[in-house]
């Protein structure tokens, strides 16, 4: 759970403009609320926003007098990281922090990129300082948010004091983005990428590959009171009601990712009783549905089945791989005994962490799950069978949509016709990947042109791939087009990367 507490609470705008004098902020912070919010979600953690983009810090800090330690509140003495560090404790949730690396007060902008390199120094020593400050003062950090990644060096300071932190972007990431804010996962969504482009630090969920030789599991970042992030006293309006939280979860829980629900304290800072209420109405739901099971497995092997002690109504499945075997499953289908046998109920790909999968209700003596492919053998964790009464998010099966920084555009009807010239910053190579938006994509023609000219020497087929390419390009200043087309899937986009 995101909580984001700053001064532009007093300004109802979602960044600090600093209209509101520090002199004037004198809330009455319940730590111990947010956590009870966060045990009621069922969350196992909470990301404070230590620091947002305006700069202002909610803990003791030596860097600046732009922080909590310049209000009246607790005689100037408070420190939001303390306090919610242990309220933490308290409830069993594990303690995250969010440190923005663009910083308004220091003139530091997106990623944490100074001006000049003057500038750039002496922010990267404060921005430093902060880290160390927030990773040593208040016990173990689950997990550490570099939103917009960072070019600040850090990394020392992660192995040094947040060894086990999980990392949201930058160049130490073992967490990626899903690429948008509307809290919906595609599926499948893999747990697997390629090793270019985790190292990037920006990676999102359309960087997923099955065959990828890198793990960084996906996390859904979406507000509460969407798309607002921040609390205002004219958008209660958009709390999000328990059916689209629902829909939130089958889509990103129920895809095997993690979701960060973003819930913005008041001026008095407090939860709002609404949010908090809405948040606890999401977790009861969930626990009401999937807080047991009809019946359970799980082992190796490609085919697993729970058998019931008398027929029952099912409605959904939740398959589970154990991870410590990697991601295996890669096309499943599951069926139920009837009167008439076995009955195919329905097929899907990725199972990894969680797979909550919807089923027409039916009177079943027994569910069946066959692993139809896998790299190596399947190692299942958790195969349950529920009778819910309740249907699923009619939108369970949608697609979502996603962003990459490295798309070069898509393609539509099967065809592509892009202009590279100002996508590519350098004489290199580069690696085109094909991700369809639902299917398999395969390179059926490829062809590029420089300054008008065929250059067949310029594209080289990677053999064990029919989604990749590698293109050589030996110089710029000349017009760069790839055209062709891809089978298997009519639309998608094409991603580009610098190897």
């Amino acid at each position: 759970m995101f909580v984001h507490f700053a001064p532009n609470t007093w300004q109802d705008r979602e960044y600090d403009d600093r209209s509101t004098p520090l002199s004037a902020i004198t809330p009455d912070i319940d730590t111990d609320q947010w956590a009870g919010v966060a045990r009621d979600l069922g969350a196992g953690y909470i990301v404070l926003v230590a620091k947002h983009v305006g700069g202002f810090c909610l803990w003791q800090t030596a860097t600046t007098p732009y922080a909590i330690g310049g209000t009246p509140w607790k005689g100037g003495r408070g420190d939001v990281c303390a306090d919610l560090a242990a309220s933490c404790a308290r409830q069993g949730l594990k303690f995250g922090v969010y440190l923005s690396p663009r910083d308004d007060t220091f003139g530091a902008g997106a990623s944490g990129r100074c001006a000049t390199p003057t500038l750039q120094a002496r922010y990267d020593a404060v921005y430093r300082q902060q880290l160390t400050e927030l990773l040593t003062r208040y016990g173990p950090v689950g997990e550490l948010w570099l939103d917009g990644s960072s070019v600040v060096p850090t990394g020392d300071l992660v192995r040094r004091h947040a060894p086990g932190a999980m990392v949201f972007q930058g160049p130490q990431a073992t967490i990626r983005w899903v690429g948008n804010e509307d809290g919906f996962a595609p599926y499948p969504a893999w747990n697997t990428l390629a090793r270019v482009d985790a190292a990037s630090g920006v990676a999102t969920a359309m960087h997923s590959d099955p065959d990828g030789d890198a793990w960084m599991p996906i996390e859904v970042d979406v507000s509460i009171r969407r798309p607002n992030w921040f609390w205002s006293t004219t958008d209660e309006r958009n709390l999000a009601s328990l059916d689209a939280l629902l829909e939130i979860w089958y889509r990103s829980v129920g895809r095997g990712c993690q979701l960060l629900l973003n819930i913005p304290p008041d001026r008095t800072g407090r939860i709002p009783a609404a949010d908090a209420a809405r948040a606890g109405e999401l977790g009861a739901e969930i626990r009401r549905r999937f807080a047991s099971s009809v019946a359970e497995t799980g082992g190796a092997g490609p085919v697993h089945t729970v058998r019931f002690d008398a027929p029952r109504r099912i409605d959904h499945a939740i398959l589970e791989e154990d991870l410590a075997f990697g991601e295996r499953v890669r096309e499943y289908h599951l069926e139920g005994m009837t009167d008439g046998g076995w009955q195919l109920l329905d097929t899907g790909s990725a199972i990894g962490h969680k797979r909550v999968h919807p089923l027409a209700p039916a009177i079943l003596g027994a569910l069946r799950l066959t692993c139809t492919r896998a790299a190596g053998i399947p190692r299942i964790r958790r195969l349950a069978a529920f009778d819910t009464g309740a249907a699923p998010p009619p939108t369970w099966r949608d697609n979502a949509s996603l962003w990459a920084d490295d798309e070069a555009g898509h393609w539509s009807g099967g065809s592509f016709d892009l202009d590279l010239t100002d996508q590519l910053p350098a004489a290199a190579q580069y690696r085109v990947r094909f991700v369809p938006s639902e299917g398999t994509a395969r390179i059926d023609r490829l062809e590029v042109t420089i300054g008008g000219m065929r250059q067949p020497q310029a594209l080289r087929r990677d053999g064990a791939r029919s989604d990749l390419a590698i293109l050589t390009i030996h110089g710029l200043g000349q017009r760069i087009v790839l055209r062709g087309s891809v089978a298997g899937a009519p639309a998608g986009t094409v991603l580009l990367r610098r190897l």
